[in-house]
This record gives C-alpha cells, sequence and structure tokens, in this order.
C-alpha cells in the first residue's frame, strides 16, 4: 500500500485498510479488472493516489481471500483478450459499510483536533 501515494512523504501516512476500502467502494458501481480499478481511483482523486501493482493486486488478493470480492477471468468487451474481472460480494457490501463508518468517524475525531470549534479555543 506504501507505494501509491504520489509523493514519498506522504506515503508512510496513509492508514492501513484505506486502499481495502477505496477498492470496495469503487467495486460498488460494478465489476472491474484491476487496472481500471486503480484508474478511477487515480482519476477520481485528481491524480493524488497513483496505484502501484505492487499495492492494488496484493489488495485485491486480500480481499478476496476475505470473501469481499470474487474473481474471473472474462474477455473485455473492446478487446480480444482476457482480463480477470472482480466483483464486490453480500459480504464485500457489508464491510464497505463498516469501513465507511470507522473511516467518517476517524477523519471527524482528525478534524476536531485540526480545526477545533472556535467556543474550545
Amino acid at each position: 500500500m506504501s507505494s501509491m501515494m504520489r509523493q514519498p512523504q506522504q506515503r508512510a501516512n496513509l492508514l492501513q485498510g484505506t486502499l481495502d476500502m477505496l477498492v470496495l467502494r469503487t467495486l460498488l458501481s460494478g465489476p472491474a479488472h484491476g487496472h481500471q480499478i486503480g484508474k478511477y481511483i487515480q482519476r477520481t482523486t485528481n491524480d493524488f493516489l497513483q496505484m502501484q501493482h505492487g499495492s492494488l493486486y496484493p489488495a485485491l488478493h486480500r480481499l478476496q481471500e476475505r470473501g469481499w470480492v470474487t474473481s474471473k477471468w472474462e474477455m473485455a468487451p473492446d478487446r480480444n483478450r482476457e482480463f480477470k474481472y472482480y466483483r464486490l460480494t453480500e459480504k464485500g457490501r457489508k464491510q464497505l459499510v463498516v469501513e465507511e463508518s470507522q473511516w467518517k468517524q476517524m477523519a471527524e475525531a482528525v478534524a476536531r483536533v485540526m480545526w477545533p470549534a472556535a467556543e474550545e479555543s
């Protein structure tokens, strides 16, 4: 996961599990192969997050081992080539809800420290 961020000093700061959550969220919109998943995350973060094979594919394998995604080799609709497409499972959908809730709680807690309300200062 550490190689997914563009700037080296930020790489180590990415919280563990964030990549898993982003992949699960990406697959919520439908099946995708690894390259599509990485490009979607890169595009939607305005190139802030750069997906590297060394972090994305181990994450996909980890999610599959946990039963949160399944995969199947299929022909790409626009190419004469097979790709491994990943799909979110029902268990993965439930885990995404948990991950999103935990992420929101953590982001709100950090925000309270970083930008305390005027009456608290």
